[in-house]
């Protein structure tokens, strides 16, 4: 590993620590870690051997190493969607589903990302298209009603057939990568990855035969919004726009836009224990 981006949460006191470790390790290494404006200043770093500072996001690095969450996760995954970068991720959040490995394991996970030490999982991606333009989701794209406006009513339909109309306070797409997320939490499946499809389940609908409902991933979404208030749209947790009333917005599953990086023996199975048993206990 050569060229190494670096992405942080917002808590940069947490991993202090762990980021000098990692850029002694890079720079024994003969690698260069690359941290863009905002790292540099979050970090308050000076230049110093191995450090690229102030460094715009490079499409073509050779790894991404995340020090952080699940959202940071997502952000990186979202800088190299439709590249062939890995992101390894070291856990600094409170689940870390799709990190690749602990603190604890800081040393032995920072040895093997430089090494190249891991194995390659492709994540597929939900495409929407907004008035504004497209957006790709790793995890999930959220529509919601506004803060105290009325309850939305939405209906949706896959290859031109209408399946429901749902009055609710909301809808989400979910990949399977994000099917353990805002999905788990409105009672809809969990879904593998590896699986080929995507999900849509409802928040708090306002009925007692609203399913959620899991989609071939040949079959193009439509879902219109049928309240005369606008809706707003979130992609993987960040605002994206919205759907006016009476408006429609389209979204279907795109395969291998994203890589992450995992240690040889992981499974999703084992991810799952581990992550949500750790939440039961």
């Amino acid at each position: 590993m050569k060229e190494i981006t670096v992405l942080t949460h917002r808590r940069p006191d947490d991993i202090s620590a762990a980021l000098r470790t990692l850029a002694e390790r890079a720079a024994a290494a003969g690698a260069v870690l690359r941290l863009d404006p905002e790292e540099t200043r979050k970090h308050a770093l000076k230049p110093a051997p191995g450090l690229e500072l102030n460094a715009e996001i490079k499409r073509d690095a050779d790894l991404c190493v995340v020090l952080g969450g699940d959202g940071t996760i997502l952000r990186a995954l979202q800088s190299y969607a439709g590249t062939e970068v890995p992101v390894f991720a070291i856990n600094y959040g409170q689940i870390g589903f799709l990190a690749t490995v602990e603190p604890a394991d800081l040393e032995d996970g920072i040895r093997r990302a430089l090494e190249g030490d891991f194995e390659l999982l492709k994540l597929p991606a939900i495409m929407v298209e907004l008035p504004g333009g497209r957006h790709i989701a790793i995890n999930d794209v959220a529509i919601h009603r506004k803060v105290g406006e009325r309850v939305a009513e939405l209906s949706y339909s896959l290859d031109h057939e209408e399946a429901g109309s749902v009055r609710c306070d909301g809808l989400v797409v979910a990949t399977p990568a994000g099917s353990t997320g805002y999905n788990l939490a409105n009672g809809g499946p969990v879904m593998a990855w590896g699986v080929a499809g995507f999900v849509v389940s409802f928040i708090a609908p306002h009925s007692m035969t609203a399913r959620a409902l899991v989609v071939a991933p040949g079959d193009r979404l439509t879902i219109r919004n049928r309240s005369p208030e606008a809706l707003d749209v979130a992609v993987d947790g960040r605002p994206v726009g919205e759907i006016a009333g009476g408006a429609s917005i389209a979204a279907w599953f795109i395969d291998d836009q994203a890589t992450l990086a995992q240690l040889p023996g992981s499974s999703f199975y084992k991810r799952l224990r581990e992550r949500f048993g750790r939440l039961a206990s």
